[in-house]
């Protein structure tokens, strides 16, 4: 990596070789994606060429000002660009602090421009979590409870999705969490199955490879019970399923975009709109709060390192609560004609 310092001296380090260094740092040493780097850099070049028309061409001559007033140009926007939401205008500046950050620890600059210009908070935005009997109505047109009577392809399949979803929504697992698991997983849940309603556990695998265990219950056990004894067998009959607990039409692991694609047809058929492996989650745990259950047990059912993750499913609840109070208590709005 060339350095900027061999030709410019301390104090006079011009912006644009500060941005291609970090961006050859950020390609070089930290290996990002294609897109993501992609990202940084358009951000940087907008970063850097604001700067430009404010007459500033060198690292020690911007200041804490310059950068916050950045960040207002980005959320009010121009003839170029748009305006940019908080979340948008947050990962932008993300990639200014960095570029600072960076230009510090090389030794490029003495101080941090950056470092105390905070990012705009994004609006909270709670949970979308369905109502019950539009989860039903979503399982039913997803595919049959029971193992189908027939073999053909399209029903075998049919009993999948209803597993999957079943499973979606009795775990609150991620799609990527469901379609992650192997047979060996689900063992403990399966064999539970006739034991009376006694709950079976599954085995997730969540982010940073974190294992959970999480009861399963008696309407997803019974999904799963028919199709791992009659319609799996049939999918993998080619051999290629491995310890897959989910496979596709050609006995492959099912992929998280093909669980997305069949909880999609399945609403499409149902009349749903909206609706995401994330709205089962959502719903999974706001109805087990709404159920009275507490909210740590919900934390790790959900997998959530932190508490505090878990607690927006507490505002969504009581939204729910002051919906039904002002539709329902005969004193809950007044009736005349000002306000009271």
């Amino acid at each position: 990596m060339p350095d900027p310092m061999e030709r410019t001296g301390p104090g006079a380090v011009p912006l644009r070789r500060v941005r291609a260094a970090f961006l050859d740092h950020l390609g070089a040493e930290r290996a990002l994606a294609d897109n993501t780097l992609l990202a940084y850099r358009r951000d940087l070049c907008r970063y850097v060429g604001y700067l430009e028309d404010q007459g500033l061409t060198e690292l020690a001559q911007v200041c804490p000002g310059h950068v916050g007033a950045y960040l207002g140009a980005l959320r009010e926007g121009d003839e170029e660009h748009a305006p940019l939401g908080a979340a948008s205008a947050g990962r932008a500046l993300a990639a200014v602090r960095g570029l600072h950050r960076f230009a510090v620890r090389e030794g490029w600059a003495a101080v941090d421009p950056a470092v105390d210009v905070t990012p705009p908070v994004p609006p909270m935005r709670l949970p979308k979590a369905a109502p019950l009997e539009v989860v039903e109505r979503l399982l039913e047109a997803s595919g049959p409870a029971d193992a189908p009577a027939s073999a053909a392809r399209a029903d075998l399949l049919a009993q999948r999705d209803r597993a999957l979803l079943e499973v979606l929504y009795g775990t609150g697992a991620r799609v990527s969490e469901a379609v992650g698991l192997d047979v060996d997983d689900v063992a403990e849940a399966v064999d539970a199955a006739d034991t009376g309603g006694a709950v079976g556990l599954v085995r997730f695998r969540g982010k940073g490879g974190k294992e959970r265990l999480v009861p399963l219950g008696s309407y997803a056990r019974r999904a799963l019970g028919g199709y791992l004894t009659l319609v799996r067998p049939t999918l993998v009959a080619s051999g290629r399923g491995g310890p897959a607990l989910f496979v596709n039409a050609r006995g492959g692991r099912l992929t998280r975009q093909g669980g997305w694609a069949l909880l999609s047809a399945a609403a499409e058929r149902a009349g749903v709109e909206g609706v995401s492996p994330h709205t089962l989650r959502h719903s999974f745990a706001t109805h087990l709060l709404d159920g009275g259950a507490d909210i740590r047990v919900v934390q790790e059912l959900l997998g959530h390192s932190s508490v505090t993750t878990t607690q927006v499913y507490t505002l969504v609840t009581v939204e729910r609560l002051r919906e039904v109070y002002a539709s329902s208590h005969p004193r809950a709005r007044w009736a005349g004609g000002g306000s009271r």
